[in-house]
C-alpha cells in the first residue's frame, strides 16, 4: 500500500526559512511528478511547486525565487526548501504523487497524497 509521510509542523517568523520533507513508502516506480501543494483557509488548495522524474521543477509564481523543490530517487523523497518565507506562505502543505511525468502541475491527476504539514508564518 502506498504511502506518503510528511515531515512535522513548522512555525517561523517572517523571513525565515523552513524544508519540509515527504516519503513514499511502497511506491515502486520511480517514473513519476512529485509535487507539493498547499490549502489556506477560505481558499482551495493550489500548487507550489512540482518535480518529474528526469528533474524538471515547476513553480508557482509566488513562490519563485524563494522555494525550491528536489528529489532524491533512491530514498523516495521529495523536499520542498522554503525561503524568505510571509505570512501569506500561512498553510497545510501537502506531498503528492502521480506515475508519469505528464501533467505534474495538475492536482487531479494525483492518485496519492500525505498527510499535510501545517506551515504558520508569524509576522
Amino acid at each position: 500500500q502506498v504511502q506518503l509521510l510528511q515531515s512535522g509542523e513548522v512555525s517561523v517568523q517572517a523571513g525565515g526559512s523552513a524544508k519540509l520533507s515527504c516519503v513514499a513508502y511502497s511506491y515502486t516506480t520511480n517514473t513519476v511528478c512529485m509535487s507539493w501543494f498547499r490549502s489556506a483557509p477560505g481558499k482551495k488548495r493550489e500548487v507550489v511547486a512540482a518535480i518529474d522524474s528526469d528533474g524538471r521543477t515547476s513553480y508557482a509564481e509566488f513562490v519563485k525565487g524563494r522555494f525550491t523543490v528536489s528529489r532524491d530517487n533512491a530514498k523516495n523523497t521529495v523536499y520542498l526548501q522554503m525561503n524568505s518565507l510571509q505570512p501569506l506562505d500561512t498553510a497545510m502543505y501537502y506531498c503528492a504523487v502521480k506515475p508519469g511525468n505528464s501533467d505534474c502541475l495538475v492536482p487531479w491527476k494525483y492518485n496519492y497524497w500525505g498527510q499535510g504539514t501545517q506551515v504558520t508564518v508569524s509576522a
